[in-house]
């Protein structure tokens, strides 16, 4: 009983600091930025804990039954994709702040032509506009939530896709060193697997807790567009310069990109 405990409460508690990699937290902090409901924010860290438990599970369940092997040039592959996804979330981030700076316009077409935040049902922007038809830039239907509602309108998870496809991710590059850690602990099969269900249990909980503080702290702390522009800007940032950086050390550090890949499960 004693043992089963243990392994418990530190498969949990190693799940939940493991939510705190700094990859881990970069990634969902580009979305969680522009998320103020803190409940919304608790979904996002379960979707990601879930995407993420699911690999670590498949993968290690894998390593731990069927002594798997993976190759070098694969654990390697598998890491840089991490890389890879950061670029593009900082990238996205990056590109959303920049649409929603305010277009200057050397001359002002007309005095009823001005630039403040508006809404489009549910999707607010800013860009120079007017309160007539013939001064409006773009109809309703030309937002990019539109656009999304009409490819996924029928799909009522589909805001939940993108975090569950990071966290699924992060499992790729984290499962081998987490079975691999499990196998040099725990003599018994049935308790390595119960290990590892313990042990995405504790990483959903972590992310849940690190979304809701990203979420209450933009809630309390910026309460204007511009701060939460800004606040993107900022993780977008330091999403693709992390992602830049792990990618060069995966790829030339480590050898991916030669022919001698080195790679031990971290």
């Amino acid at each position: 009983m004693i043992s089963l405990l243990s392994i418990i409460a530190v498969g949990f508690f190693l799940g939940m600091r493991h939510a705190t990699d700094p990859d881990h937290v970069i990634a969902v902090t580009t979305i969680v930025t522009q998320q103020r409901d803190i409940k919304k924010s608790a979904l996002i860290g379960a979707f990601w804990g879930i995407g993420h438990t699911l690999t670590i599970f498949v993968v290690g369940a894998a390593i731990i039954l069927f002594g798997l092997v993976i190759p070098p040039r694969v654990g390697l592959s598998m890491e840089l994709s991490v890389g890879l996804m950061l670029i593009i979330l900082g990238l996205m981030n990056v590109r959303s702040f920049m649409r929603s700076v305010p277009a200057r316009h050397a001359q002002a077409a007309s005095n009823t032509v001005h630039s403040h935040p508006h809404r489009h049902g549910d999707y607010v922007h800013t860009h120079p506009h007017g309160h007539t038809p013939e001064a409006h830039s773009h109809s309703d239907e030309q937002t990019p939530l539109a656009r999304l509602d009409r490819l996924f309108g029928r799909a009522a998870s589909y805001q939940a896709l993108r975090p569950l496809v990071i966290g699924i991710v992060h499992g790729l590059a984290g499962s081998a060193a987490v079975a691999l850690l499990v196998l040099t602990t725990i003599r018994s099969t049935r308790w390595a697997i119960a290990y590892l269900l313990v042990f995405g249990i504790g990483t959903i909980a972590g992310m849940m807790v690190i979304t809701m503080s990203i979420a209450s702290t933009a809630h309390f702390l910026g309460k204007s567009q511009r701060f939460s522009h800004r606040l993107g800007l900022a993780s977008g940032l330091l999403s693709l310069a992390f992602g830049l950086v792990l990618a060069y050390q995966i790829g030339v550090v480590h050898g991916l990109f030669t022919g001698h890949p080195e790679w031990v499960p971290k």
